[in-house]
């Protein structure tokens, strides 16, 4: 019997507005599922499938990760989530919701949602925005510390992980030279990555994670981001580093063209865990996401009824991504200097999208690891003895060390800071050279009522300097600025077109 055929009745069932109280029914369907949307519900139903990666082929199987579902998606998407419930057949044939009859199959119970609320929507109409996804960061960055610790040996799982996706796209209509590419890219990655990956599992970063965290499973509910329909299925496949879980996102906000929104969640996220060492691997991670999203969009494409020709379109899409992504290139760490309200903060946040490999460089500003040194919030305001030339100077030392991190982990850095003495951007500068990386200094220089105007115009900013600090730093002797110089008194795209111009002419 068909999938198709041992479901009918069911089916039907949930598509006939009686069931709901006459309410109309809109149905979605997936490679995994049917979605029956009435009134303010949604009834999940397996499909009664068995693919290489999931079995819903009985009843018993559809019911167990339903409930594995239930419980798992309650931690992040409490609202969403009520019951897994039964559909029964009563003694005169008549099918409904609970009762005595003879269980026909299985549905999640769920509050229906705006589908105009999803993040995938909002990313196609260009309503994401850095607060969003500044907020589903630190939503994924609790997640994570509240996940399970799972021992295993990492490198060897992954290795398997990673492979795993070679078989599907051998069988499917892409360009197989690429498939040739990423199976010898994936392979060398796996080799060079698989002790940091157990030293990792060592050290408690390997997680029963969310599994399958991407636009499509994160609604805005109540103004804040939740994660939804976490990977139930197999708690192997949902567990890993929890950079490889959030790396799937990142893919994804990439894959559709808003890597500033990536680096924006990126930097986010490891402002709030301090995991700096955790993007060693993101090249290789990101990579198998993608290989991930090639091999399940071309099973879709076997098995789904919609267009064919434009699944297989985005299955090559990811492919080629998953194939860019690898090799890692070079470190580079840049910093970006100037007094304050020069505009270092927005440049630096410009540039990091830019510099090096996906999702760009972390930033660390020094107005951020201030407050952080001193234990409070980014825009609480610090007394004057946060700011003496002993607390400023472990600022630096702060900055420094995790940038060291940074690039050692052969990641992009940019410290964003004033920089004002010749000593501090000595320091930089040899740390660039202590790890043997590629160093890009900017002086950024404004007129002092230009700054002023900035400063006076700040809100909820990590910044605490205020119109009388921009004045006294007029005093201060700045000595001979090597680095280059930009002149940027006009508006940030202005000074965007400098900075991408002095990149330029480094990289000939």
């Amino acid at each position: 019997m068909t999938e198709t055929e041992s479901q009918t009745e069911a089916i039907v069932f949930l598509s006939d507005p009686s069931t709901h109280g006459g309410m109309p029914v809109e149905r979605i369907s997936t490679h995994g599922a049917h979605v029956f949307l009435a009134g303010d519900l949604a009834y999940k139903l397996k499909r009664a499938v068995k693919l290489p990666f999931m079995d819903f082929s009985t009843i018993e199987n559809r019911h167990a990760v339903l409930d594995a579902e239930l419980r798992i998606n309650r931690t992040t998407a409490p609202g969403i989530y009520i019951e897994v419930r039964p559909i029964c057949r009563a003694e005169g044939g008549a099918l409904g919701f609970g009762g005595d009859g003879t269980v026909l199959d299985w549905v999640l119970v769920m509050r229906r949602f705006d589908q105009d609320d999803l993040l995938d929507r909002m990313a196609c109409r260009g309503a994401l925005d850095a607060p969003i996804m500044g907020a589903l960061a630190e939503e994924i960055a609790a997640m994570h510390r509240r996940a399970p610790v799972i021992s295993r040996p990492e490198g060897e799982v992954f290795t398997k992980t990673a492979l795993d996706n070679i078989p599907a796209l051998r069988d499917a209509p892409v360009d197989q030279g690429l498939v040739d590419k990423l199976e010898g890219l994936l392979q060398a990655g796996c080799a060079e990555h698989k002790r940091y990956l157990d030293n990792r599992a060592a050290g408690g970063f390997v997680r029963r994670c969310h599994g399958d965290l991407h636009l499509r499973n994160i609604v805005l509910l109540d103004g804040r981001p939740a994660p939804f329909d976490a990977l139930e299925f197999d708690d192997g496949l949902a567990t890993g580093d929890v950079f490889y879980d959030l790396a799937f996102l990142l893919m994804d906000i990439d894959h559709r063209g808003l890597r500033w929104l990536a680096n924006g969640v990126l930097n986010r996220y490891v402002g709030l865990t301090d995991d700096i060492e955790g993007v060693r691997a993101l090249p290789l991670f990101l990579a198998v996401r993608a290989a991930i999203r090639a091999k399940v969009t071309v099973i879709s494409a076997a098995v789904s009824g919609g267009d064919r020709s434009s699944l297989l379109r985005d299955a090559s899409s990811y492919l080629e991504l998953a194939v860019g992504y690898l090799p890692s290139r070079a470190p580079v760490l840049a910093a970006i200097g100037g007094l304050s309200g020069t505009g270092k903060s927005r440049v630096a946040a410009a540039l990091a999208p830019k510099l090096g490999q996906c999702p760009g460089a972390l930033v660390f500003r020094s107005d951020v690891f201030r407050k952080r040194l001193h234990g409070v919030e980014e825009t609480v305001r610090l007394p004057p003895e946060a700011y003496t030339e002993q607390a400023t100077g472990r600022v630096y030392s702060a900055l420094l060390d995790a940038a060291g991190r940074c690039v050692r982990a052969r990641h992009p850095a940019i410290i964003d800071a004033v920089f004002s003495k010749p000593a501090e951007r000595a320091a930089v500068e040899d740390l660039a050279k202590r790890h043997g990386v590629k160093f890009i200094g900017l002086w950024l220089e404004t007129g002092l009522e230009v700054r002023k105007a900035r400063v006076a115009a700040r809100s909820k900013d990590a910044s605490d300097a205020d119109t009388a600090i921009v004045e006294r730093q007029e005093t201060y002797q700045v000595g001979q600025v090597t680095w280059h110089t930009v002149d940027a008194n006009g508006s940030i795209e202005r000074t965007r077109n400098q900075v991408a111009a002095i990149l330029r002419r480094l990289d000939r």
